[in-house]
């Protein structure tokens, strides 16, 4: 279900304790990025995934033309802190709303939803009613997405 973002873009982690340096650390955050619906432009949701992995987080990205239920599946099995979409085709009231709903019938709405993408200003108050915790559109830096998932999610 992953998409490789290259071979320099996997998020590596070192099992401390296969050194004998001690337990591996729990504190990292763990995100999903996910690309719903047919939108088939990802340039954006990549350059988000590997400013969130260099910014030391763990990052699974799913690839293009996921479904929600796809999207929510791959967050709990990979016991992601936290669910980044990405969508340019205007679909994102109906595809952000369905994540969110499915991960509330999973009993896992613990897990944060944050989007980003093509999404008139009027609809970012309806997003975050439905239950996305922030929005970043067109202009947002990596370094204010990152400083946000970071001050907003906590490790599990």
């Amino acid at each position: 279900m992953s998409e490789s973002l290259g071979a320099d873009a996997v998020a590596a982690t070192v099992d401390e304790s296969a050194t004998g340096t001690g337990p591996v650390s729990t504190d990292v955050i763990r995100v999903v990025v996910a690309k719903p619906g047919l939108d088939g432009h990802d340039r954006g949701a990549k350059v988000v995934a590997r400013a969130l992995r260099d910014a030391g987080m763990e990052v699974i990205y799913t690839g293009l033309h996921q479904t929600p239920e796809q999207i929510v599946e791959a967050a709990i099995q990979e016991d992601a802190d936290v669910v980044g979409l990405s969508v340019l085709s205007g679909a994102h009231l109906t595809l952000f709303a369905r994540v969110v709903e499915l991960l509330a019938e999973r009993d896992a709405s613990d897990i944060v939803v944050f989007g980003g993408g093509i999404i008139p200003d009027d609809d970012i108050a309806a997003l975050e009613k439905l239950g996305v915790a922030k929005v970043f559109t067109p202009g947002a830096t990596t370094m204010e997405i990152v400083g946000w998932v970071r001050e907003h999610v906590h490790p599990a």
